[in-house]
Formats: C-alpha cells, sequence, structure tokens
C-alpha cells in the first residue's frame, strides 16, 4: 500500500465527495479507527484541522505507552502516522465546521466551503487547551505565555518559568523544562500533588518548587515580555508575586465539539460525548472516540476506542 499524507495548508487533493465513513480527527482514535476501518473493508478517510498525531506531539516523553519504555511524543505521533497513511489518506489542515444529518446521509461542511458526505461518522477531535482566564494571559499570549512546552522551552534556556497547574501534563511539562535548562515553579490550585506518586518522586528529586493551594490572579510584564505571576495563598488569604521569565498553562483540556451544535447529539454537562461501550453516540451512526468522550485522557485507550469505533462502524454499515 502506497502511503497517503496531505501536509499542504487545506489540500484536498484526491478528497472525494463522498464516503463510506468519514473519520473526524487525527489523533491516536482517529488514526486507530482509520487502520480498523480499511482493514475491515469500509471506504474511509481522515480529517484534521492540524497535523496528525493530536495532542501527543507536544507530550515531552511518554513512559506508559505500551511497547515503549520511554519515547518522545512526537516521535510516537509520526509512528502512529506513518502507519495509518499506510492504510488511507489523511487530510491535515482542513477544519470541519459543522455536521448535519439528513435521512440516512451525514453532511460534513469543511472550510474551504465543500460540503462531503457520508454514511457514518467517528468524531475523534480531542480536546484542547483550557485557558487560565486571568489578567495578561491573553496580552503575553506569544510574549513568555504558552500552552506547549515542547513548542517553546528553547526560548527559556537559563531562566525561570512558572507552570500553572500540577497535574499529570505539569509535572511532566516541568521536568521536561528543568532537563532543558530551564527553571521551573509548579504553582497548584489544589493543597496538595496532583500528579501520580511516580512525577512526585522525580519532582523531589529534581528539587522542583511545587507551590501548593495557589490561586493565580494575574500574569504580568512589561507590555512586551512576562515578568511575573500573582497569585493568592488560599490558606492565608495573601497575595504574593512570583518573578518569572515565563508561563505554562496546564489547567486542564476542552472538548472539541464546536461543529456538532446543531446535531442534537447527547453530551455530559461538561461538552464531552456520550457514548456506550461501543462507542455508539444517540444519533444513529455516529461515533465517538478517544478524549472528546471525556475518558480518562490516556493514549492506549484512545487507541483502543478508536478500534472499538470502527469496528461497531462495520458492524452497523455492512453486517
Amino acid at each position: 500500500m502506497i502511503p497517503s499524507f496531505s501536509l499542504g495548508k487545506g489540500e484536498e487533493s484526491g478528497l472525494k465527495d463522498s464516503y463510506e465513513l468519514v473519520i473526524v480527527g487525527a489523533g491516536p482514535a482517529g488514526l486507530s479507527a482509520g487502520i480498523y476501518a480499511i482493514r475491515s473493508g469500509l471506504e474511509a478517510v481522515i480529517i484534521d484541522k492540524g497535523l496528525p498525531g493530536g495532542l501527543v506531539v507536544e507530550d515531552p516523553l511518554i513512559e506508559n505507552y505500551l511497547g515503549f519504555e520511554s519515547i518522545e511524543g512526537e516521535k510516537l505521533a509520526k509512528i502512529f502516522r506513518d502507519h495509518a497513511s499506510k492504510y488511507l489518506k489523511i487530510f491535515s489542515n482542513i477544519e470541519v465546521l459543522d455536521v448535519k444529518k439528513v435521512d440516512d446521509t451525514f453532511f460534513i461542511s469543511l472550510s474551504s466551503g465543500r460540503v462531503i458526505k457520508s454514511r457514518a461518522v467517528i468524531f475523534s477531535t480531542g480536546t484542547t487547551h483550557k485557558k487560565l482566564n486571568v489578567k495578561g494571559e491573553d496580552e503575553y499570549l506569544g510574549k513568555g505565555v504558552s500552552y506547549c512546552v515542547t513548542c517553546d522551552a528553547y526560548f527559556f534556556k537559563g531562566k525561570k518559568v512558572a507552570v500553572i497547574g500540577g497535574g499529570n501534563s505539569g509535572a511532566i511539562a516541568s521536568l521536561y523544562l528543568k532537563d532543558v535548562g530551564v527553571t521551573p515553579t509548579i504553582v497548584e490550585f489544589m493543597p496538595r500533588y496532583m500528579c501520580e506518586k511516580a512525577y512526585q518522586d522525580q519532582i523531589k528529586k529534581k528539587n522542583i518548587e511545587y507551590i501548593m493551594n495557589a490561586q493565580v490572579l494575574e500574569i504580568g510584564g512589561d507590555g512586551s515580555k512576562v515578568k511575573f505571576i500573582r497569585y493568592r495563598d488560599r490558606s492565608t488569604g495573601e497575595e504574593r508575586e512570583l518573578e518569572v521569565d515565563g508561563v505554562f498553562i496546564y489547567v486542564g483540556l476542552l472538548p472539541q465539539t464546536q461543529s456538532l451544535k446543531s446535531l442534537g447529539l447527547n453530551m455530559d454537562p461538561r461538552g464531552y460525548i456520550i457514548t456506550d461501550k461501543k462507542c455508539r453516540t444517540n444519533i444513529k451512526n455516529f461515533y465517538a472516540a478517544g478524549d472528546v468522550t471525556g475518558d480518562s485522557g490516556q493514549i492506549i485507550i484512545s487507541a483502543g476506542q478508536g478500534a472499538v469505533a470502527a469496528l461497531s462502524a462495520y458492524e452497523d454499515l455492512r453486517l
């Protein structure tokens, strides 16, 4: 089979007007779904508004994916992408703006203005970084504020940064920063460690400061770059400032379901798609897999759900 992967800006060469199955999102769930769909005999395609790999690309180091004792997220994402592209077309930099269903056909509106049709859809768009929503966050985005440590750590070598959020993502980001010569301080809202013990042990071993029970109030600077963060000690009410050159924000994720507003899907109060154990939703032949379903946010679970969704689509369309 010939690899087929479109890297161009919204390149649609080869994208047909109609498919049996359209997979929206090219993270672990979508790429896995693509492999299983083609191997089941379904005519399928993958469309993603970014590049294949999803947020895996941003993970500095992954140590809990079966078969890899330790691997950089970017490398694992490339392995996923190369594998899936041997089976089916992956169209990147094309955003799905809307999904409608008329009778038994889905109409998928793209950012290019085209509308493609399908008998079934697997929605695996994953999540995006949640904003902190404090003063200075938007003003200093790209001037010291970042949501991607692997993208921007290089700019802070030899400097001090705050990592807002002490869960697993924040912990991993901090460990990575320390390893590349940046001095991170973790600032966590809760009064306790929020990451796995394995990460806690590494944080302590590397002498990374971990400020707990702290509510960030402001990201401040001189107008051109970040200079400090201001936070409230939640136990005393005292406000303090921490001098930093940059801020990396890891305070959670939001599901990317904006294009589904008109479809009538059942979602939970957070906006995640509700499915059964076979990844079926309340809309016939519409499936959801991966982080967009609000499950544990683990790569291996997303990949497994992608396979389940594709097999469910095969059962419903062909059996």
